[in-house]
């Protein structure tokens, strides 16, 4: 049971925190911009309480993810924490801050476009939503082609940019 605001001084010194503890996968954006942070607040107990979802249910980076965010946290003097790993509803590339597509397109990582996720109906769970090819994070092109279905990490895929034939990541839309 939550007990104090959202908005209160230690639960805002969290999301403070928070925005700088790097995603372990790709450092150039935080837990926070990537939208697994999903909720702080304080718990009857005093127990600060942080609801995060992972990109996906099999992240190998899950558990490294919480590790950061409880040891950020109580080096900040914010403890007691509880960790909650909530996955309904499941993570969406929707829950990417405007920031944190533009961190993805800096670092090299092509972003997928806002209100790229579309709920499948069950005949189609296990075909990806069809979208627009991305641009090349380097030059800008929108001459890309898909190289292989997964790129460093599971979330992402691999393509080139045609016109300046370098490599990308391109984070699929879930």
């Amino acid at each position: 049971m939550n007990v104090a605001s959202p908005g209160s001084a230690r639960t805002g010194r969290a999301w403070q925190v928070l925005a700088g503890v790097p995603d372990p996968e790709i450092p150039a954006v935080s837990v926070c911009e990537l939208g697994i942070v999903r909720d702080v607040c304080e718990d009857s107990d005093g127990a600060l309480q942080v609801v995060l979802t992972p990109t996906y249910s099999g992240c190998p980076a899950t558990e490294m993810i919480e590790r950061d965010v409880r040891e950020a946290l109580l080096a900040a003097g914010l403890g007691p924490v509880r960790m909650e790993l909530r996955r309904a509803p499941a993570w969406s590339t929707d829950w990417i801050s405007e920031d944190g597509r533009r961190k993805l397109r800096e670092y090299g990582i092509a972003p997928p476009p806002a209100c790229a996720a579309t709920r499948p109906t069950s005949a189609e769970v296990f075909v990806m939503p069809r979208h627009e090819a991305p641009s090349c994070p380097r030059c800008g092109s929108a001459n890309t082609a898909q190289i292989a279905g997964f790129g460093s990490t599971p979330c992402k895929a691999l393509w080139r940019c045609l016109d300046c034939a370098e490599p990308f990541d391109y984070f699929k839309p879930f």
